[in-house]
């Protein structure tokens, strides 16, 4: 049992201690209950499941991860980071590039796209009432209209330990992002210092492995190298996704939000970005934030994605 309960344990740890203590502690566990296999040994890793706990322990036990066991750790990764893009993927496109045209048929067939009141009356001459069913000979879609004025988003990812299924997701959906021809995006990720990782944003398994999770936060700091690379203020998303624990700068992070928001910038700020979006957060940061113009949630992928395309349209 405590093998297979071992992945989420391993993960929780870093959420529940400091960096330092909580290195020391999954080391520990490892070798005290001889999970260290799990962990350092490929032909182990090899027959594990890939899966989104799994994931979430290899990210944060990285450091105790051997050069050989890698391009396992690489695999199991981008399968979890494959099956989680075809799960978003349409989803995201729709809610982003564009909108179903009223009365406009002739649009790709799907199922978000089929005009269901034209398709049953149209075929309601086909009714058999032999069998008391309706036949559908033909069905109508919908067509799109494409946005074709580009957007700049900018993802601001805090590393805490805490928000590492954030980070997973962050990573997945600024991919998709990039794919599309509306948006401009730029992946940031930050504690005490920031790293653009926008030219590795087509990979999302190399942004994840650079990850580094713990550490301290500065928010001010990320705002402000974000505020830096604002082209176009009405044109520019920026979406920050923290536990809005500020160990930097309070007043220059209020200060910078302030004036982002006053130069037309769309703020989004995010306690969660993850399948439950259950955050814990500082609530007064938060508010604080709110009050300077920054929306406040936390969201779902799905969630996110309807936000973008509700703002850029």
């Amino acid at each position: 049992a405590s093998r297979l309960n071992a992945p989420r344990w391993l993960s929780k740890v870093r959420e529940l201690f400091p960096h330092s203590t909580a290195e020391t502690l999954q080391k520990q566990a490892l070798e005290r209950y001889g999970l260290d296999e799990l962990l350092t040994d490929p032909a182990v890793l090899e027959q594990a499941t890939p899966s989104l706990d799994l994931v979430r322990t290899l990210l944060s036990c990285r450091s105790l991860l051997p050069p050989a066991a890698m391009s396992t750790v690489r695999r199991i990764i981008r399968q979890v980071v494959r099956e989680l893009e075809q799960k978003l993927a349409q989803k995201v496109r729709n809610s982003i590039m564009g909108v179903r045209l009223r009365g406009q048929h002739g649009g790709r067939p799907s199922l978000a796209n089929l005009d269901w009141p034209t398709t049953l009356r149209r075929n309601l001459k086909h009714f058999n009432q032999e069998h008391d069913t309706l036949v559908l000979e033909r069905l109508f879609f919908l067509q799109r209209q494409q946005r074709k004025l580009r957007w700049d988003i900018i993802v601001l990812v805090d590393q805490s330990g805490s928000m590492l299924d954030s980070v997973i997701h962050s990573a997945v959906l600024a991919a998709i992002f990039t794919s599309l021809q509306t948006l401009r995006t730029r992946l940031v990720l930050f504690d005490t210092s920031v790293v653009d990782v926008s030219e590795q944003i087509g990979d999302p398994v190399e942004v994840l492995l650079g990850v580094q999770l713990g550490g301290g936060t500065d928010i001010a700091l990320a705002m402000q190298y974000a505020a830096g690379r604002v082209v176009n203020p009405r044109r520019t998303l920026l979406v920050l996704i923290s536990d809005f624990y500020e160990g930097g700068d309070s007043s220059a992070l209020l200060k910078t939000t302030l004036r982002l928001h006053e130069s037309g910038v769309k703020l989004l700020g995010l306690a969660a970005l993850d399948e439950r979006a259950e955050p814990d957060y500082d609530h007064k940061m938060a508010q604080q934030l709110a009050n300077r113009g920054m929306e406040i949630g936390a969201m779902t992928p799905d969630q996110l994605a309807d936000w973008v395309g509700r703002t850029i349209h």
